[in-house]
């Protein structure tokens, strides 16, 4: 009997000692990990839909403008002053997003914020999204678009390409 009950106490004693060093690791891991986290840039960028008066807001700090609806849409509207004039779908509705960005990195300094413009906010949403998955910067989305900006009587200008 007294020599079941020693091994027992081993036993006890061993699971007790292999716990403590299972929670050790766990503890190390943890802290890798966060550690891992703090250096490691995450690339997420952060959709924000804006309104008019927002919009001119954010232009006055020299937030830019990027218009992204086809040539036929900026000649038959107008475009908001001072916007970036950068096409996005063409008439088939086909993108290229590598080439768009691209070119959208000589036109604005990358990870900066930029507001994004269409005619009614639903195709600057989805580029956002695209953004979203791929860089780190705030994108400002004009919720209502083009459409929304003349209602409220906001200038427009023609078109310099």
């Amino acid at each position: 009997m007294r020599v079941i009950l020693i091994k027992l106490i081993c036993l006890t004693l061993n699971i007790n000692i292999f716990l403590e060093e299972l929670n050790t690791m766990l503890i190390r891991f943890c802290i890798k990990f966060i550690c891992f986290l703090s250096i490691t840039k995450l690339a997420f960028a952060e959709i924000i839909n804006v309104n008019n008066d927002q919009i001119k807001e954010l232009s006055k700090i020299n937030i830019p403008i990027i218009d992204i609806r086809r040539s036929s849409e900026w000649e038959q509207t107008g475009v908001v002053p001072k916007s970036i004039l950068l096409t996005f779908f063409d008439k088939n509705g086909e993108y290229n997003f590598d080439k768009w960005y691209n070119d959208l990195s000589f036109k604005i300094n990358s990870g900066k914020p930029i507001i994004l413009i269409c005619r009614t906010g639903r195709r600057t949403r989805i580029i956002a999204e695209m953004m979203d998955k791929k860089f780190d910067n705030v994108i400002y989305n004009a919720k209502n678009g083009i459409k929304s900006w003349i209602k409220a009587e906001n200038i427009t200008v023609k078109p310099n390409y």
